[in-house]
């Protein structure tokens, strides 16, 4: 009854709704400037629509001023603002609205829709159309079929109990022996037989019965069958497979299964929870294995003594009417294929750290050019031979990159030069300076760059490109870590025997337990800080290694929420400027 409740009021509703082109033309007439013409135009719409169901149409536009009405006796409403809450609501939001409302005045129940008016020409409301049709005609038609259907039943329910008394009493004795020949086939019992009194339905089904003894004794046999060669089949698999009753207890475990979770009887998990077996106890239950959509999970073996790691596929064992009775578990060994992805994900992390900030120094001298600076003859060369440096040096940081295992191994070699290590260090900051004065976004971060340098015109031996490279990876950390409008101070001086280069900035800090490991790789202080300021653990370890290959020492001070400073000391051997013309002489 209540379908068919819906489906009148549902057909109801399509009567009464209003044709797209009526709502198209009231559009155009509430955004004409000349309102008088406009409604007497609403008014003759209205009147054209020819739809009995309908109680009354109004017409609101987008000021909630009513326009029209196909009421006659409440045509006094017109050109006065209404009152009805839920219709300013309607050309507020610009979303129809449908309620079914009950007047206590008159005892009748009424549906009222209000469809918000759209300008095609802008997509902007320009009004409303407020309908109103009455219900009781749906109502007394669905209280008549209520009736004639209750009614149906009742004399129905009378002739089926009269009916099944009298065959239920031919029907019983044959159903006894029916019941007694079903009970010894549950309990095992083959051998006896229903007799078949005759060829109808009873008859039909004693049949049936003796060929159902039959055919459960054939696929008893068969699924013994099947469960030796099921038993075969797990035992000489190469994945693990463990199977579970449904609360979760170990009911099968084949063999790999044992050799991967390092067991050697399967005694010691036959009955225990599959949770307790895995030791995912502390984040998994067995429901959530069963109910949730983590069908897959990676195990680290190494709590065992085992460095293995396996990835356990989880599948329920579901009955056809969707009856979860267990839980089957394949173990896979995916050890080799989780360190080819950490490698290649560390690969991936290695290029997009270390080529940002060459590209986005390139991108500052091409916006410059782009700006206008290429017409400037002396400062146009100057900005291509800078992009095509540092073009050339992405190139190089790439081979670098790809070339971090040998940097450990010892076996990468440097290309050493004299350098004045003064304008080398100018020049990386001048890069940053560039990139602020070209940042076009306000949300960006700020930040200023102060210098300290000594006067004293220093010649270091280092590779000039992988020296870049270590400073670009501090100044990348500083920016990132700094506070927004925060200063970053760089420092050059000279001791008797080394450059020391210092790199400050007002961020975070680092905690003192975690000073140790900043230079380890994939190190992170905070992980979900990190991720957050875009880090990847391998910039530090990067500058490191090539420190140590240039000879000198790299090293980190900070105090946690005050900022750090890290320090890069380089050998330095002090010469007069006569030394370089006296070795040049001896070589003649």
């Amino acid at each position: 009854m209540r379908q068919l409740e819906h489906q009148n009021l549902n057909t109801f509703k399509q009567t009464i709704e209003l044709p797209s082109y009526v709502d198209n033309s009231l559009s155009e007439q509430l955004v004409r400037s000349n309102h008088k013409k406009a409604n007497k135009e609403i008014k003759q719409i209205l009147a054209e629509v020819n739809n009995n169901n309908i109680s009354e149409i109004r017409v609101v536009d987008s000021q909630g001023v009513v326009r029209g009405t196909s009421s006659y006796s409440n045509r006094d409403i017109i050109g006065q603002k209404t009152t009805d809450q839920t219709l300013k609501q309607t050309l507020v939001n610009n979303r129809s609205h449908t309620e079914n409302i009950y007047d206590r005045s008159n005892h009748t129940r009424y549906y009222v829709n209000m469809i918000p008016l759209v300008d095609n020409n802008n997509n902007n409301v320009v009004g409303a159309v407020y309908l109103r049709a009455s219900l009781e005609d749906v109502y007394t038609n669905i209280n008549n079929i209520t009736l004639i259907y209750l009614s149906a039943a009742l004399i129905t329910i009378v002739i089926g109990l009269l009916l099944a008394v009298i065959i239920s009493r031919e029907i019983t004795r044959p159903i006894e022996e029916v019941r007694k020949q079903t009970l010894r086939i549950a309990r095992g019992d083959f051998s006896g037989q229903v007799r078949v009194l005759g060829n109808d339905e009873l008859g039909q089904l004693a049949g049936a019965i003796n060929n159902l003894s039959v055919r459960v004794e054939e696929a008893q046999e068969s699924s013994e069958s099947e469960r030796r060669r099921l038993d075969s089949v797990l035992s000489h698999m190469s994945d693990g497979v463990l199977a579970t009753d449904r609360r979760g207890n170990v009911t099968i475990v084949n063999n790999m299964a044992l050799q991967l979770l390092g067991v050697d009887h399967e005694d010691e998990l036959i009955g225990k929870s599959i949770i307790d077996v895995l030791d995912i106890r502390h984040d998994y239950t067995v429901r959530q294995l069963i109910d949730s959509d983590q069908k897959e999970i990676l195990l680290d073996m190494s709590n065992t003594g085992s460095n293995m790691i396996l990835n356990a596929y989880f599948s329920p064992i579901q009955r056809e009417s969707g009856f979860i009775n267990g839980l089957v578990c394949v173990l896979h060994d995916v050890t080799s294929q989780q360190k080819e992805e950490r490698e290649r994900k560390q690969f991936v992390s290695n290029v997009s750290h270390e080529l940002r900030t060459p590209l986005t120094s390139v991108k500052s001298y091409v916006e410059a050019l782009s700006d206008g600076a290429w017409q400037d003859k002396e400062i146009a060369p100057q900005f291509l031979k800078v992009v095509q440096d540092e073009t050339e040096r992405m190139i190089r940081m790439i081979n670098d990159l790809l070339s971090l295992s040998r940097m450990d191994a010892g076996t990468t070699k440097l290309n050493l030069e004299y350098v004045n290590i003064n304008e080398l260090f100018n020049y990386i900051l001048d890069r940053f300076d560039m990139i602020i004065k070209k940042e076009e976004d306000p949300k960006s971060k700020k930040y200023t760059i102060e210098r300290f340098f000594t006067k004293k015109d220093l010649w270091v031996e280092i590779d000039t490109d992988k020296f870049t490279q270590v400073v670009d990876n501090i100044m990348n950390n500083a920016i990132k870590y700094s506070p927004d409008g925060g200063v970053i101070t760089a420092r050059l001086l000279e001791t008797h025997n080394h450059v020391i280069l210092s790199i400050s900035d007002q961020g975070l800090g680092i905690p003192r337990k975690d000073l140790g490991h900043i230079f380890d790789r994939f190190f992170r202080v905070d992980k979900a800080r990190s991720r957050k300021q875009g880090g990847t653990g391998l910039g530090l370890a990067i500058s490191k290694e090539v420190v140590n290959m240039l000879g000198g020492q790299i090293w980190v001070d900070s105090v946690e929420g005050k900022g750090s400073t890290f320090y890069i000391s380089l050998p330095y051997v002090p010469y007069e400027e006569g030394d370089e013309w006296d070795d040049q002489k001896d070589k003649d």
